[in-house]
């Protein structure tokens, strides 16, 4: 409860142009590298521009809880998530990792480099190979290697949580992208979206617009690059929110969508039948297989 208010506190001192100026040049120069880059260098440089932007958007108005210039340094350039207070507040001591989180971390790095580097080619499909190497990736840096920064860091005292905290395990849609999944990119829909919205248009339509936003900004790195695919990132999450609405209501209620295996089957179904949307063929075609074979995978 205290972490919500000190965000919501933060949305508020975040809305000076100095904060948010940023945010609004990188990703702008970023599309003029768009005919300059191959479509898989494109992506990089326009996520990198955005994740920039989103750090110092979220670091500028917490900068006071920073106890050094060298912790601010560490969540401005060596940490993914975007809990910049969590972060920075050096009276916030997380407890030392285990073996068995150190073993995990490490198991799911390898998992992703070998899918990525020894799996993925075996298969003749381009789109097989787009598919399981984008797979692998995702192990390798999501759950993989920012696992092992996040444990490196609590080592060091620092209250860093892993932006992936076991999304299998999820009893319903609103526990998979709200307590689970990507935490570093929830937590900002829900300071720079839902937060503002909530009051002025109600708790419904803001939680369905922070999914819509969340679609239009992977519109810039999945869409965007492959030059094809527009609405269909924007739609995979509009389903999302719908699928969250559905879950809340009272006919989700009567039918046992927010808890036990109905609402993990409610969540596999929403979550993982319509990622061809969130990664159409195009995208996978034209940016995932030509960067991987660019990275020897």
């Amino acid at each position: 409860m205290i972490s919500e208010v000190h965000s919501e506190v933060e949305v508020r001192r975040a809305s000076g142009l100095g904060a948010w100026l940023p945010l609004l040049i990188l990703p702008v120069a970023a599309g003029l590298t768009r005919n300059l880059l191959p479509a898989w260098g494109f992506m990089w440089v326009m996520s990198f521009s955005l994740f920039a932007g989103c750090k110092w958007l979220t670091w500028f108005p917490a900068r006071h809880f920073a106890s050094s210039t060298r912790r601010s340094f560490g969540y401005l350039f060596l940490w993914p998530g975007m809990d910049a207070t969590t972060f920075l507040d050096a009276h916030r001591i997380p407890a030392k990792p285990t073996t068995t989180q150190w073993f995990a971390a490490i198991a799911k790095t390898t998992l992703g480099a070998t899918l990525t580097w020894f799996v993925a080619h075996r298969f003749a499909s381009p789109m097989l190979q787009g598919w399981i190497g984008m797979l692998g990736l995702i192990f390798l840096l999501h759950f993989g290697s920012f696992h092992l920064i996040a444990l490196a860091w609590q080592a060091f005292g620092v209250d860093a949580e892993p932006i992936m905290r076991s999304p299998i395990s999820s009893r319903s849609l609103s526990e998979f992208w709200g307590k689970r999944w990507n935490l570093g990119f929830r937590r900002l829909t829900f300071d720079l979206v839902f937060q503002p919205l909530r009051r002025p248009i109600g708790i419904a339509a803001a939680t369905f617009a922070s999914f819509v936003v969340s679609g239009l900004i992977h519109e810039l790195v999945i869409s965007l690059p492959a030059r094809a695919g527009y609405g269909l990132p924007t739609a995979y999450f509009a389903v999302q929110g719908a699928g969250v609405l559905l879950e809340r209501s009272n006919a989700g209620k009567k039918l046992g969508l927010r808890d036990g295996w109905r609402g993990w089957m409610l969540t596999a179904l929403v979550a993982g039948a319509p990622a061809c949307l969130l990664f159409h063929p195009w995208f996978v075609l034209r940016v995932m297989v030509p960067f991987l074979r660019a990275i020897g995978a």
